[in-house]
């Protein structure tokens, strides 16, 4: 399966994911949400390498390089859901999807050659999928103030770029499988202590249980899709497909929920569907 594929299977995966907070986020505490959705996915992974016979040993450094991608998803994950509380979306999103400009940038920096067609794609998703996401919040409620927000929204997507970067490099060297189960066991052990530290709440009520478990294992899936396509060629074009989540989002409550798009909104798309194009070709 090539990198471009695994990118697009954890955007869907992860604009399921997105959709469903909609329906939690008011009601349910954020951190028992993280806590469900990052238990819930460690478990799914380790029933895929029991099912799978995925248990090998793994070099020091490949151990550290995955500890190191667990660290930046906890940022990531904290970063994106504590942003999207305060809001408003027309600022958070577009902020939050720069990270495959961050991706392709360490990629330039470890020696991949990205051409200058391939930087114009990349830009294309992300200006496209920013647009479709910010034009999609028609609220005028009066936000939080910005600062914090914008360093929320910018944690998570250096969170982001930093969890692919380390997680691909590792399953490169260690295989997806191992790695992504060291990732995610510091993940949920990182998330526990924040919690106990600051007494947030663990338990999200047993109404919102089956909707954060299968949030869980779509998390699951897309973590693994993308840390899968280490082993493959031009790897960081799956954390940049990735990254259409957010506009993947949108279409689902357009198709599902019946919420209106826009002509600005449908360009946005299109603008963003020829870049994942191109890179694909």
């Amino acid at each position: 399966m090539s990198t471009i594929a695994l990118g697009l299977i954890a955007a869907f995966c992860w604009g399921f994911h997105d959709i469903c907070v909609r329906f939690l986020s008011q009601k349910t505490p954020i951190s028992a949400c993280i806590i469900t959705v990052l238990t819930t996915g460690l478990l799914f992974h380790l029933g895929l390498m029991t099912f799978t016979a995925g248990f090998v040993p793994l070099p020091a450094n490949v151990i550290w390089m995955s500890l190191g991608a667990g660290v930046f998803f906890v940022l990531a994950t904290f970063g994106l859901y504590l942003a999207f509380e305060r809001g408003p979306v027309r600022l958070v999103a577009p902020l939050i999807a720069g990270y495959p400009i961050l991706s392709v940038a360490l990629a330039v920096a470890s020696g991949i050659p990205i051409s200058a067609l391939q930087w114009i794609a990349v830009t294309a998703i992300v200006l496209g999928v920013a647009a479709v996401a910010a034009l999609s919040d028609t609220s005028a409620d009066d936000a939080p103030p910005k600062g914090r927000t914008i360093f929320y929204a910018l944690a998570s997507a250096g969170g982001f770029a930093g969890t692919f970067a380390l997680g691909q490099h590792a399953a490169e060297l260690g295989g997806e499988m191992p790695t992504t189960l060291v990732t995610r066991i510091l993940a949920v052990g990182l998330t526990i202590t924040i919690l106990l530290a600051f007494k947030l709440p663990f338990w999200p009520g047993r109404n919102a249980l089956p909707l954060l478990i299968a949030m869980g294992v779509a998390d699951g899936i897309a973590l693994l899709s993308v840390l899968s396509a280490g082993s493959k060629p031009d790897p960081q074009y799956a954390a940049v497909t990735s990254s259409m989540f957010g506009l993947l989002t949108i279409l689902l409550a357009w198709l599902f929920l019946k919420e209106k798009m826009s002509l600005p909104q449908w360009v946005g798309c299109i603008i963003a569907f020829c870049g994942v194009g191109y890179l694909s070709l």
